[in-house]
């Protein structure tokens, strides 16, 4: 294999805007919010000296590049649109991540935004096939892996419920988080049913929303105000479309399992659940959080059960996850959320993520699936 992008990266300015229904804001005014936290951050006071390209993710812009270039006034310089659904953010950094360690640029800004609000969009406008001729919504499709869980390994509704209390939990410790309000497993188990087994409790809250990061050589970081976190790895992974997959069983996501084993193998990690010391992952549904604590090996297969209860993932347990309420409560702005994760990950690594703090983290990892659902992007940072 390649030599890879191993610690060539470095995060050194993070910014983002506040996750809701944003109706006072357009597009540009979040997409300024989020880069000028990220310029203040980094100690840049000359962005359009100092930035030499950009690279945006969003999956429901009205005008493209043109949104983020104007609104930055980011003229005579490269600015790249990347969309790969709700993994959009994550392949955005890639893109950035990788044109640093190619030697193009030294400086550049991630962006990740979407204003789904304004489109009269509740949820992922996407369909995702059909099952004996009707239309099947991201939340009916994963409601089938779901059931079929459920069957296999003896979970049932109140596992997913006690995810979501965690993530509600933890989304009223985030200042910029879209829902800022605790729960119970009974709120959870008692709410008008979406698809079942999912619950209104149990699907991610659809927002509006901009992220933002500079990055920089290694090497040029100390140039820069904000404390560099490195970047360890980075993958982006697809898979057969589970509709034609004959082998897809329902209990696990392909994707997932491609990029978690390309993204362990660039970060020389083996143990993943010794390794990772905090993590974002894709609660787009609470059943999709639970797949993807075995997925990315933080647990056996079938053993997920076992450790909701014990709080393994919890803010106080052995390795927290969605520490700033993940979708399910900072917000879901499609293109905007795997930058989301990574930000929420550079205050960690760094300490500034206040009461929802993981003390000593030096490791963390955001996992980000999308596609129509065949992607997958996982990224690990690190301080050392």
């Amino acid at each position: 294999m390649a030599e890879g992008i191993r610690d060539k990266v470095a995060i050194v300015g993070a910014g983002c805007s506040q996750f809701g229904e944003n109706w006072d804001m357009s597009p540009q005014d979040m997409i300024v919010d989020a880069a000028y936290e990220a310029y203040q951050d980094a100690g840049i006071d000359n962005p359009q000296e100092q930035i030499d390209a950009v690279f945006c993710g969003a999956v429901y812009p009205s005008r493209g590049t043109a949104e983020v270039a104007e609104s930055l006034k980011l003229f005579d310089r490269p600015v790249t649109l990347v969309q790969n659904y709700c993994a959009t953010g994550t392949d955005a950094f890639r893109c950035g991540v990788m044109s640093i360690a190619a030697g193009m640029y030294d400086t550049v800004l991630i962006v990740g935004f979407d204003k789904p609000k304004d489109r009269g969009v509740s949820g992922p406008s996407v369909m995702m096939g059909t099952a004996r001729g009707l239309p099947m919504t991201p939340a009916a499709w994963f409601s089938l892996c779901a059931a079929k869980y459920f069957e296999t390994y003896n979970v049932g509704r109140e596992e997913l419920a006690k995810i979501a209390v965690k993530n509600h939990h933890n989304g009223t410790l985030a200042p910029k988080s879209m829902l800022k309000r605790e729960i119970t497993v009974e709120d959870a188990l008692n709410a008008r049913m979406i698809s079942w087994p999912f619950g209104l409790y149990d699907c991610a809250a659809q927002s509006d929303g901009a992220s933002a990061l500079i990055l920089s050589r290694s090497s040029l970081a100390a140039n820069f105000k904000g404390d560099p976190v490195l970047v360890k790895a980075v993958a982006i992974s697809l898979a057969p479309d589970p509709q034609s997959d004959p082998d897809f069983d329902f209990l696990g996501w392909k994707p997932s399992q491609y990029a978690a084993k390309d993204v362990y193998r660039q970060a020389g990690i083996v143990d993943p659940m010794k390794a990772i010391d905090v993590a974002q992952v894709h609660d787009c549904f609470t059943l999709t959080e639970l797949l993807t604590y075995e997925d990315l090996g933080f647990c056996e297969r079938g053993a997920a059960k076992e450790h909701i209860e014990s709080g393994t993932f919890a803010l106080g347990g052995e390795l927290p996850i969605n520490t700033d309420g993940g979708l399910k409560t900072f917000g879901h702005p499609t293109g905007a959320t795997g930058v989301r994760m990574l930000y929420e990950n550079t205050l960690q690594l760094r300490g500034n993520a206040g009461e929802r703090q993981i003390k000593g983290a030096t490791t963390a990892l955001s996992h980000n699936i999308g596609g129509a659902p065949q992607t997958c992007g996982i990224a690990v940072l690190g301080m050392n």
